[in-house]
């Protein structure tokens, strides 16, 4: 794979088994914008300003569902980076090609965006709190 992604790093040595901390693998991106920006957007180019369907939003941190997505595609190649057999697969089958159309859709997050402006637009979808009691807490 290509320097700088990740899956040709080896697992920094653990110099106390015994410790719990000490045995948490380090990221290898230190935040969600320096994946993005590091590996997502170099690794990943699309065609979005000509695709008809598809969209990408500059901003892409101001899309609450787009952040969850995005988050959950680091977080997994995180973990997934560290099997050297089966891991960079493994991420692209069950998470990239699963969450980037969703990301990519024109009626996805990013809908009425564009490379050339940001709109945020209230698509809330609207909901009523159910009757008193209907359901049990969970937590009691």
């Amino acid at each position: 794979m290509t320097a700088g992604t990740g899956w040709d790093e080896p697992t920094p040595a653990l110099d106390e088994p015994d410790d719990v901390a000490d045995q948490t693998p380090q990221l290898y991106y230190r935040s969600l914008p320096e994946f993005v920006r590091e590996f997502f957007v170099p690794m990943f180019p699309r065609d979005v300003k000509h695709s008809p369907g598809q969209t990408w939003c500059p901003k892409w941190w101001e899309h609450p569902e787009a952040i969850y997505r995005l988050e959950s595609l680091w977080r997994s190649w995180e973990h997934l980076r560290l099997d050297p057999a089966l891991g960079s697969s493994t991420w692209l089958r069950d998470h990239l090609d699963h969450h980037l159309p969703r990301l990519l859709d024109a009626s996805g997050p990013f809908k009425g965006c564009s490379f050339d402006g940001h709109t945020v637009r209230d698509y809330t979808l609207p909901i009523e709190e159910p009757d008193e009691g209907l359901y049990a807490d969970e937590n009691a």
